[in-house]
């Protein structure tokens, strides 16, 4: 399949076009809406995406909170400065991380933090490099990351955030992310409240964005390329929303790429407690294919876990009906999936459209949705 090819999702991006600050009206920002099977585009404003939704529909919001996970400490006895990044925790005392300068971090390694306010020692190293390091501190952890911490801006951000809560959503609750479920910086509390008005049901999920959302795919070929795991949660009230929504012939639309990859990744057939579903016994879940042929059904199971699920052309979707995301990198594992939902051609065009009307690229940019 030629689409399996890392060089078949490049594009031009004129570096200028890397938005490197918020907007100060978090809705203002543009938005390009495609037609998935016209391939046709409309440009409006981010506000506007209230016209293109419908009472009945669902939209999936990642509620993950972004931490001040970059700490800049030193290393004791040297005083050499290093940079830790917090990936995942692992106890109350461990996490896994991505340290700099990584060779003078070997195991047994100390650190410290704010003049002795937190210290740490690098206790292994795993694979991919990345080091386990276990802190030390008196009081609260996340208290003492709020005053030490920085947010952990991409690397092609290079402007100094003012205003880190600019990083968040509007509705981020669960801390856990070392970066922005992007595609809902968009949102306001007030456009969210005028679009639950409409009759629009939210459904809340976590999925705690890691670092390997930023790491390219290197391989030539896509399918060898290992993607990275992040930790999800899905309560059973957000299942029923999102199960509600698709049996009563609602739109399931997932706000950004984390929100799609949680809920596909927790989607199960249809079935009775006696084996295979029925269709023919509820016929408001029977659903066809275009060439009339019974669709396999799927259901959102509530439940916590790990995914690594990797979506690329040739995915089939099981439960997401339209997405709004952001513009993503060239090659990235994001713009696959979004050419897995779109098709490619159609998607490269919109991204060159976009290049063309100078959009605004990546996490602080402009967004698109895919209906």
């Amino acid at each position: 399949m030629a689409e399996l090819k890392r060089s078949d999702y490049y594009y031009d991006l004129p570096h200028e076009l890397i938005a490197q600050d918020p907007l100060t009206d978090r809705s203002s920002s543009r938005l390009m809406v495609m037609d998935r099977l016209t391939g046709e585009i409309s440009h409006r404003h981010f506000s506007d995406i209230i016209d293109y939704l419908n009472e009945g529909d669902c939209l999936v919001l990642n509620n993950t909170r972004v931490i001040p996970a970059r700490l800049l400490g030193v290393r004791e006895k040297t005083g050499g400065h290093v940079e830790v990044l917090l990936l995942k925790r692992l106890t109350d005392t461990d996490w896994e991380t991505l340290v700099k300068p990584g060779k003078s971090c070997r195991p047994g390694q100390k650190l410290d933090f704010g003049n002795g306010t937190l210290k740490a020692e690098v206790i292994d190293i795993i694979e991919g490099g990345n080091r386990i390091v276990r802190f030390h501190f008196d009081g609260i952890f996340e208290e003492i990351l709020d005053r030490l911490g920085e947010m952990p801006l991409p690397p092609y951000i290079t402007h100094k955030l003012t205003d880190p809560s600019r990083y968040n959503t509007v509705y981020a609750k669960f801390d856990g992310s070392a970066a922005a479920p992007t595609a809902g910086l968009h949102f306001t509390q007030d456009l969210l409240k005028k679009i639950e008005e409409k009759g629009v049901k939210l459904a809340y999920v976590t999925l705690h964005v890691g670092l390997g959302t930023f790491r390219p795919v290197k391989e030539d070929v896509i399918t060898d390329h290992i993607m990275h795991t992040e930790s999800y949660e899905v309560s059973p009230e957000a299942a029923d929303i999102i199960n509600s929504t698709k049996k009563a012939g609602g739109r399931v639309i997932c706000v950004g790429t984390t929100s799609c990859r949680t809920v596909e990744s927790c989607a199960v057939k249809v079935a009775s407690d006696k084996g295979s579903f029925d269709k023919s016994a509820d016929k408001s879940l029977s659903v066809k294919t275009e060439d009339g042929e019974d669709q396999d059904l799927y259901e959102v199971r509530p439940g916590s876990g790990e995914t690594s699920i990797f979506i690329y052309p040739g995915y089939v979707f099981k439960i997401m009906d339209c997405l709004i995301t952001n513009f993503h990198l060239p090659e990235s594992t994001l713009i696959m999936l979004v050419s897995a939902f779109a098709g490619r051609e159609k998607v490269l065009n919109a991204y060159n459209e976009a290049v063309k009307e100078r959009y605004r690229f990546f996490s602080f940019g402009d967004a698109c949705f895919f209906i």
